[in-house]
């Protein structure tokens, strides 16, 4: 079985708290540079500027996965991925529709430019990003399911944003794909901190904001080709695909 090594996530410059080097193009070359074969793009509560960066990395062999982090009522902050141009844009419309609209028009939480291949700027969202979507983690997973997207709650062992840290466990009910570490962290520690089971997929991802920390954290997918059904199934550990765990 081939293997990738992929980052799923990784910040633009759309993101306030993001580095503004973090452009279509200098994330592509870093992923290059870094050896990944794979990368997500995810730009707090927005997927504005994925496409173009998945356009961008066709060319250097880069496969992408176009989504956004977004951020629970509860303040638990998850990765949702997304294969069609329709999905994705229906998203960002739910996205549009929920978000707390807090205004950033001058640029005090950070500048949140959308932008083209070239660097320039089609749009500055005018409000936050980063503050919370007025639905709760269930109803924001199940749209994603709705949409046939990846749903995967981010950073779990962080004490900031992670699912552990705001509400102490995992929902009853609540269905995912697998969990996002950005650690160090060896996933059996999680899982006996936490009390899970060893069903669970863990993906390594550098939670990048600026260039350099790009694939400095990554998993190594087993899979037959880049594409989205391929991840898809070796995050649930199906027909023999698999996620490599640490």
């Amino acid at each position: 079985m081939p293997t990738f090594r992929a980052d799923l996530h990784i910040h633009t410059v759309l993101s306030p708290c993001a580095d503004l080097e973090m452009s279509p193009r200098n994330i592509v070359a870093k992923a290059k540079e870094a050896g990944l074969q794979m990368i997500g793009i995810t730009d707090h509560n927005s997927t504005k500027n994925a496409v173009v960066i998945k356009d961008l990395a066709q060319t250097d062999g880069i496969y992408v996965l176009t989504g956004a982090e977004i951020t629970t009522k509860e303040e638990v902050h998850c990765l949702t991925f997304f294969e069609e141009p329709e999905q994705l844009e229906a998203f960002q419309e739910y996205l549009d529709d929920n978000i707390t609209k807090i205004p950033n028009t001058d640029g005090h939480f950070g500048y949140q430019p959308v932008v083209d291949a070239d660097e320039n700027v089609l749009e500055m969202v005018p409000y936050y990003l980063t503050t919370a979507l007025k639905e709760g983690i269930n109803e924001i997973q199940q749209k994603v399911y709705a949409l046939n997207g990846i749903f995967i709650p981010a950073h779990v062992t962080r004490p900031m944003g992670g699912i552990f840290t705001q509400l102490g466990f995992i929902p009853p009910g609540l269905k995912f794909d697998a969990l996002g570490i950005t650690s160090k962290t060896a996933a059996k520690d999680v899982c006996e901190k936490y009390g899970l089971g060893k069903e669970i997929t863990f993906v390594y991802n550098s939670d990048a904001h600026f260039a350099e920390q790009i694939g400095r954290n990554y998993s190594v997918f087993h899979i037959q080709e880049l594409s989205f059904e391929e991840v898809r199934m070796a995050l649930n550990r199906q027909n023999e695909r698999w996620v490599e765990e640490r």
